[in-house]
């Protein structure tokens, strides 16, 4: 799922992928640019680190519930 590290953060808001179904935002993602996604239940602990190109999914139900950069 990791693209080039050297790929620059895309610009879209991740707000636009939340109430997508996870298979749908991944295929969007990918379209507008972001090297790296990250899909997660809700809960999981994460650590801190910001890792420019990567998106972040919350996952329930197959549906995203929130997405953040980074």
């Amino acid at each position: 799922m990791t693209a080039p590290a050297s790929s620059p953060t895309p610009g879209d808001d991740p707000a636009r992928y939340v109430g997508l179904d996870a298979d749908e935002a991944e295929l969007q993602a990918r379209r507008n640019g972001w090297t790296t996604l990250r899909m997660v239940p809700p809960g999981t602990i994460l650590t801190m680190e910001h890792l420019e190109g990567r998106l972040n999914f919350e996952v329930e139900g197959h549906r995203v519930v929130r997405a953040w950069k980074g």
